[in-house]
């Protein structure tokens, strides 16, 4: 996520993380700013101490990510690690369309 962050953000490329807490000390914004400063994150992590947006998205896995193209529809999904060629075509593919 960082990477494609550095790449892409000048390209229109919104990296957001969000944070589900598993433990209580994880729902602390001190500890989780701590963390986001300590792994180097640049882009904006949120913090869903309640699992709103986790449970919008019908989400049951970690990690999960999701890619929304610039018309606000999710065009892309990948469960668990891996598939970053894949994932990376398709962050490609979607800053290429055009945005009327």
């Amino acid at each position: 996520m960082r990477e494609w962050h550095k790449e892409y953000k000048d390209q229109g490329l919104v990296v957001i993380g969000n944070h589900y807490p598993e433990f209580s000390h994880e729902k602390d914004l001190g500890n989780l700013k701590q963390a986001v400063k300590e792994l180097g994150i640049e882009y904006p992590v949120a913090q869903d101490n309640d699992g709103r947006t986790w449970r919008a998205y019908n989400n049951r896995y970690w990690p999960t990510l999701y890619l929304i193209d610039k018309k606000g529809n999710l065009r892309f999904i990948h469960v668990g690690e891996g598939a970053y060629v894949e994932t990376e075509s398709a962050i490609q593919i979607l800053l290429a369309e055009t945005y009327p």
